[in-house]
């Protein structure tokens, strides 16, 4: 069965980047364009890695990270957080809300398709 990765990301722009992305590989893409259908579509899902935007409707990707790290079904599925906002703490602020891994945009497709490996492999 296919590995599958759920964006959690409200930028369509954004979407099409990472989709054309893993169009070129053997995962399978789950998507949500707000930060509640993320954490519903990770319940739903079960992916084996989410990558999280920061800046999102409704709650943000640090508390939509909190709420599937809450949740003991969910905990063990690493969250990349992959955000614009590259400021100075943001990094520990979002491990601290639970994700695994940080990438800051824009990002080179290449360095996020070596760190989706990374996690997946």
């Amino acid at each position: 069965m296919n590995k599958r990765i759920l964006m959690v990301e409200d930028t369509e722009d954004n979407r099409q980047i990472v989709r054309d992305l893993i169009a070129t590989t053997e995962y399978e893409l789950i998507e949500a364009a707000d930060g509640a259908a993320g954490v519903a579509a990770a319940a739903a899902a079960k992916p084996d890695l989410i990558l999280m935007d920061i800046q999102l409707p409704v709650i943000d990707g640090y508390e939509a990270a909190r709420r599937i790290k809450a949740d003991p079904a969910l905990r063990h599925i690493p969250i990349i957080a992959v955000t614009s906002y590259a400021l100075s703490g943001d990094e520990a602020k979002a491990l601290a809300a639970g994700c695994d891994g940080y990438f800051a945009k824009p990002f080179s497709p290449r360095q996020l398709l070596a760190k989706i490996h990374e996690f997946l492999s």
